[in-house]
């Protein structure tokens, strides 16, 4: 029991302050400036005479243009599927015990990062000037004919994708808890089958945000394809400026529809995100846990 003293003595509760932030005058400033130097900017563009800007609409759905962004989709799901079962390919083999595996690999990794893309493309359009021809027999087939513009631009960009590919999922792997791995070893399970049922499965959630960050990258990559004349989005466009001397509204055109489709490609991700980590909260992913096995034989039995 407090006594009448004891109570007197004990300091006063604080008063509630209320916290008042600090002006930020500076800022709502500087905000102001630079929303008016870009709508002068803004203003300079629009009315100058350089850009036709009526011209622009016209050849949004241009049929010409159409097909162009019909290939780069094309070129993109094409790079990024064969990109993705390349590299889950190449991070097998660096997880292999076969040290000449795992160096191969690591080198294919390392020259394909290594190197300009651009360089690589234009490698692959070039192809017939190291390999001519094939022969297989009597089976003679023409490099030329063989190795197109688009199928140069498919295997350039499928080939180095496969290689940042490979980072990623070694991301992924690296981020699932070494014990599963363990875990499954000690069960019986191969190092196969623990990374397909049990590993891949929960690096999964790390691996689709930078996916989805290479696919909307690559979609703005497969412009690289046009030096090889591949009949791309801007392939298209410049076909069309050459003829008519519409370059800026052209290569206006042409990006409108690449934020058009990386916009799309944005809330793509966004929705297989949500759904991923929806999935990891009600606990869909399989671990150890959830697998479902024969449970061991008692010491003793079945000898």
């Amino acid at each position: 029991m407090s006594t009448p003293e004891v109570s007197a003595l004990r300091p006063a509760p604080p008063q509630e302050q209320k916290v008042v932030p600090a002006p930020q005058r500076g800022s709502w400033i500087s905000a102001g400036v630079v929303v008016a130097l870009l709508v002068a900017f803004a203003y300079v563009v629009v009315t100058g005479d350089g850009v036709r800007w009526k011209e622009i609409p016209g050849y949004l759905l241009d049929p010409t243009i159409i097909a162009g962004v019909r290939l780069t989709l094309l070129f993109t799901f094409l790079s990024m599927a064969l990109g993705l079962v390349g590299g889950l390919t190449l991070e097998v083999l660096r997880r292999s015990r076969n040290p000449v595996l795992t160096k191969l690999a690591g080198a294919y990794i390392w020259f394909f990062r290594g190197t300009p893309l651009l360089v690589q493309i234009i490698f692959w359009f070039n192809i017939q000037l190291f390999i001519p021809r094939i022969a297989i027999g009597a089976f003679e087939l023409e490099m030329n004919a063989l190795v197109s513009p688009f199928t140069a631009a498919v295997l350039a960009l499928s080939l180095n994708e496969a290689a940042y590919m490979a980072e990623i999922i070694r991301a992924g792997l690296l981020s699932v808890d070494k014990g599963q791995s363990e875990a499954a070893t000690a069960l019986g399970f191969t190092p196969l089958q623990a990374l397909w049922r049990i590993i891949l499965p929960q690096a999964l959630r790390f691996t689709i945000p930078p996916i989805g960050n290479q696919t909307i990258s690559m979609l703005k990559t497969t412009s690289l394809v046009s030096v090889v004349a591949a009949q791309d989005l801007l392939t298209r466009a410049q076909n069309i400026y050459a003829r008519n001397f519409l370059i800026i509204e052209l290569l206006i055109v042409a990006s409108l529809w690449y934020l058009l489709l990386t916009t799309l490609a944005s809330f793509i991700q966004y929705w297989i995100e949500r759904r991923l980590s929806r999935s990891v909260e009600g606990r869909d992913i399989p671990t150890l846990r959830s697998e479902r096995r024969t449970p061991l034989p008692a010491m003793g039995e079945g000898r």
